[in-house]
């Protein structure tokens, strides 16, 4: 059984590259066929399909077949406050940085 902070270190994983996190961002608006990602990311289907697995597996994002589309969505809408948080983080850290860089 996974401990806690195992679980954690799954969930940052799985958000830990930009594919993936653009994937889970371009679900914010809801669910969406996998078919459309090709295009929205500019990547090949396998690429793409990879990336998914990862995100299903972690629990970050639900797949339901619906006739032959895969759609997906993301399993708990939680997960768009951690990315939020992680980008006012950011923006926080580069203000400081220029902050430090003009002085």
């Amino acid at each position: 059984m996974l401990k806690h902070d195992e679980l954690i270190s799954e969930l940052f994983s799985a958000l830990a590259h930009p594919y993936r996190l653009r994937i889970v961002e371009y679900l914010r608006s809801g669910e969406r066929c996998q078919c459309e990602l090709p295009d929205v990311l500019q990547a090949e289907q396998s690429n793409i399909s990879r990336h998914v697995k990862v995100l299903v597996a972690a629990g970050v994002i639900r797949q339901r077949k619906d006739g032959i589309k895969t759609m997906l969505r993301v399993r708990d809408p939680e997960v768009f406050k951690l990315i939020d948080a992680s980008q006012d983080i950011l923006r926080e850290y580069i203000a400081v940085r220029m902050t430090a860089l003009n002085e």
